[in-house]
């Protein structure tokens, strides 16, 4: 009896966890967005020192006018690069001269500015506000088919069977109720 009192308690204090883990994911991944954020994972190096590999970033779409040198921004580099994927480098020239603002960029840890300028397109853009250390692990681990089956199925698949056990005892607890009581019935004479 003892033991079953103590395998509850541990079963709920999984399941509380487990819930609390799920609740805390849900507000990384929802909150930003209703609060006007896009969120970027960090997976190169050129940021250093700044915010590591590994990070999110929460970037807030600005008009580009009211970009600055300093502010650090997640664009796409110019077909020309060579580059396919978003990079989140800090400005250093803007170049007006030409009526349409020209940007160049350059990664903290880098010892040279990009090998390109740009201009961007769109009348606004992701300016990184803030960075989060470590989370954005989850985001790339979550990428992964085979990852996210064992984050999210593993879980999920104790948080089941654990339900199904406490079912299956709580099926069971009436039945032996019931024949622990018709043997103990008091005898009148």
């Amino acid at each position: 009896m003892i033991r079953r009192l103590r395998d509850s308690k541990a079963t709920g204090m999984l399941v509380n966890l487990t819930a609390i883990a799920t609740v805390v994911l849900a507000g990384i991944f929802l909150l930003p967005g209703l609060a006007g954020y896009e969120r970027y994972v960090i997976t190169g190096a050129s940021m250093s020192g700044t915010f590591e590999r590994g990070s999110l970033a929460f970037a807030e779409s600005v008009p580009v006018e009211e970009l600055e040198v300093g502010d650090i921004i997640t664009y796409l580099p110019p077909p020309e690069s060579g580059i396919s994927e978003l990079v989140t480098h800090r400005i250093v020239d803007i170049d007006t001269a030409q009526g349409q603002p020209v940007f160049q960029t350059q990664g903290d840890a880098n010892d040279s500015v990009d090998p390109w300028i740009f201009q961007l397109e769109e009348p606004t853009q992701a300016r990184v506000e803030a960075t989060v250390p470590g989370i954005g692990w989850v985001f790339i681990a979550l990428a992964d088919r085979e990852a996210r089956m064992l984050i999210i199925g593993i879980p999920a698949a104790m948080i089941g069977l654990l339900s199904l056990i406490d079912l299956i005892r709580a099926l069971r607890e009436p039945e032996s109720n019931s024949r622990t009581s018709r043997s103990v019935s008091p005898v009148h004479c």
